[in-house]
């Protein structure tokens, strides 16, 4: 099978994940439905990944080759963490995954993916299509069938030097926006923060009382 632009941009289209680069770390979120078609397969499809408490993905596309993709980063990374007694920095894993993705050219793997987190004091986020091309996103970024309307929020009420716990509310109140509109997204939702004090996830009741919050 040769890599084919149309097949996979149809498997990227049943989701939407957000990615927000902040003053302190980043935050990263996603829907939890799966779609095979206009058929809902599951609700409780886990699309954001830790990989390390500063290093996190999200996914999109087909989760078998997601899913794989996350075994072979949580992999390296434990490697890398006991040759160099720390783990991946974010543009070190975009960079292993844009080459493992190049090499597969001809039998890609369809995903869309997030990579985020801190290096240092540095936040930082990457997009990355199927077939290795990456961005670095100073900003923000969304990946699925409701990134337009995530990303039209986002670039509404994104402001320099937000922090993540400002960020959280921003990229729940994206989500939810796409959810209102987009038959592929839905479901509830899990946002992660990532700082220096590590990795922290939001879930139900958790984003009730963060959006209670004014």
């Amino acid at each position: 099978m040769h890599y084919n632009k149309e097949d996979y941009e149809k498997l990227l289209k049943g989701t939407t994940t957000i990615g927000i680069v902040c003053l302190d770390g980043v935050v990263m979120a996603a829907d939890k439905r799966a779609t095979e078609g206009t058929f809902i397969a599951s609700s409780e499809t886990r699309k954001v990944w830790k990989i390390d408490s500063n290093l996190v993905m999200t996914i999109a596309g087909g989760l078998g080759d997601a899913q794989e993709l996350i075994r072979i980063l949580k992999a390296q990374n434990e490697i890398y963490k006991m040759n160099e007694s720390k783990p991946l920095s974010p543009k070190s894993a975009t960079s292993m995954l844009a080459t493992l993705l190049q090499e597969n050219r001809m039998y890609p793997f369809f995903v869309g993916l997030l990579i985020g987190g801190i290096d240092g004091s540095e936040s930082q986020l990457f997009s990355m299509d199927p077939v290795g091309g990456y961005t670095q996103e100073s900003k923000f970024a969304s990946i699925g069938s409701g990134e337009s309307l995530a990303l039209g929020y986002l670039e509404d009420h994104y402001e320099k030097n937000i922090t993540t716990k400002e960020a959280v509310k921003l990229a729940v109140k994206a989500l939810l926006i796409a959810m209102k509109r987009d038959s592929a997204t839905g479901d509830g939702m899990i946002v992660a923060t990532i700082t220096k004090s590590g990795y922290i996830e939001y879930t139900g009741k958790d984003i009730e009382k963060l959006l209670s919050i004014k």
